[in-house]
C-alpha cells in the first residue's frame, strides 16, 4: 500500500507543475483516432449479425463524424442523430414510429465506444454514447397464431409464388422447430440427421443445439438438398432451384406475398417469428415452462433462480414435437401420455 505522506508530496509536486493524475494517465494512452480511422477496426471485430444490423448506421456515422476524434463527439451529437434517424426511418412492415431506428443508432454508437473502451483508448466515463438513453422498447405485438390462421398462411404459401416447395418447407421447418431465421439459414447438409429426425441449429450468441423434427420433414429436407445440388457436408441445406443458398430476402418476399393474399397478415405485420411464438406457446400450455424453454433453445440464466434447475432433455422435446404434430418420433418417450395433436 502506498505511503499516504509520499502520495501527498507527489500530488503537491504535480500541482506545482500544473499536471493532474488524469493528465499522466492520458499521456500514457495511444492517440485517440478519428471515427473514420477506428471504425474499420470496430467492424472487423463485430460479428455478422452486428454488421448486418448496424452497418448502415456506421456508414452514416462515418459520413457525419469521420474526421472527428472519438473524444470530440458529444452526447448531444448522438441524440441529434438518433432523432434524425427516427424521423427519416423507412416505412417497413414492422415500423413503430422510427423507434427501432433510434434505438439502433444508440446501439451502433455504443458498439464503437465499447470497443474503444476495451482497447484502452477511452474510459467508460468518457463515452458520450453511454450518456444517451435508448428509447424504451414497446411491448411486442406478436402472439400465437390460431390453427385456422396457420392453415390459411400455409395454403397461401403453397398456392402462389415461384417456388412453393421451398416456401412450404420453410414454414414447416419453423413451425416444427420454432427456430429463428438465422438458425434456418445456417443449416448445412451435415446438420441434418434424417435417420434420427434431428437438425443441428446454430443461433443467437453462437448457441448450438440438436432439435427434433418429424421424420417426414427430415426426409423432405434431405430430398430438397439433394435435388438442388447440396453435396459437400458444409453445403447449405436450403436452396433456390438454381442451387444458390437462400437468404433473408426469401423470407421478406414470402411474407409480402402472403400478405397480398391475406390482408390480415399484412395488417398485423405477421412474420416468421410469429411461428416461433405459436409453437412455443402450444408447448408451454401442454408440457410446461421447462420443456418450452428447452424447445426454444434458451440458455440464459436470467430470471428466477429455479431456471437453473428447470431443464428438459432431447427426449422431452421430441415427445412434445410428437404430440404437436401427431407423428411418432424415434426419440420420444413412449410411456408419456401426450395431449391431442395441435389443430
Amino acid at each position: 500500500m502506498a505511503d499516504p505522506e509520499r502520495v501527498a508530496v507527489a500530488l503537491r509536486m504535480l500541482a506545482d507543475l500544473g499536471v493532474s493524475v488524469a493528465d499522466l494517465r492520458d499521456a500514457q494512452r495511444p492517440p485517440v483516432p478519428t471515427v473514420a480511422e477506428y471504425l474499420p477496426q470496430v467492424m472487423a471485430a463485430a460479428g455478422p449479425g452486428a454488421r448486418r444490423t448496424y452497418g448502415s448506421y456506421w456508414d452514416r456515422i462515418a459520413a457525419l463524424w469521420g474526421d472527428r476524434p472519438l473524444d470530440a463527439i458529444a452526447a448531444s451529437d448522438i441524440e441529434a442523430l438518433q432523432h434524425q434517424a427516427a424521423a427519416t426511418a423507412r416505412l417497413r412492415r414492422n415500423a413503430r414510429g422510427g423507434r427501432h431506428a433510434g434505438e439502433h443508432v444508440v446501439a451502433a454508437v455504443r458498439a464503437i465506444y465499447n470497443r474503444a473502451i476495451a482497447d484502452g483508448l477511452l474510459d467508460r466515463a468518457d463515452s458520450p454514447a453511454h450518456r444517451v438513453g435508448k428509447p424504451r422498447r414497446l411491448p411486442s405485438t406478436r402472439r400465437a397464431l390460431t390453427p385456422d390462421e396457420l392453415e390459411q398462411i400455409n395454403v397461401a404459401a403453397r398456392s402462389s409464388g415461384n417456388d412453393v416447395v421451398l416456401d412450404a418447407l420453410l414454414l414447416r421447418l419453423h413451425t416444427e422447430t420454432a427456430c429463428r431465421r438465422g438458425g434456418a439459414l445456417a443449416l448445412r447438409l451435415i446438420d441434418l440427421d434424417a435417420d434420427r429426425g434431428l437438425v443441428r441449429l446454430t443461433e443467437k450468441g453462437g448457441t448450438v443445439r440438436w432439435q427434433p423434427i418429424t421424420q417426414d420433414l427430415a426426409a423432405s429436407l434431405a430430398d430438397h438438398a439433394r435435388q438442388r445440388g447440396a453435396v459437400l457436408p458444409t453445403d447449405a441445406l436450403l436452396r433456390y432451384r438454381t442451387g444458390r443458398p437462400i437468404s433473408y430476402r426469401r423470407y421478406d418476399h414470402l411474407w409480402q406475398r402472403i400478405g397480398t393474399h391475406l390482408p390480415w397478415v399484412a395488417a398485423q405485420q405477421i412474420s416468421t417469428h410469429w411461428l416461433r411464438h405459436t409453437t412455443l406457446t402450444w408447448v408451454e400450455r401442454h408440457f410446461g415452462y421447462g420443456i418450452a424453454r428447452a424447445y426454444a433453445g434458451h440458455t440464459d440464466s436470467t430470471g428466477p433462480a429455479t431456471t437453473t434447475y428447470i431443464k428438459a432433455d432431447l427426449q422431452a422435446v421430441a415427445t412434445a414435437l410428437a404430440a404437436m404434430t401427431g407423428q411418432p418420433h424415434p426419440l420420444a418417450n413412449p410411456t408419456v401420455d401426450v395431449p391431442p395433436a395441435a389443430g
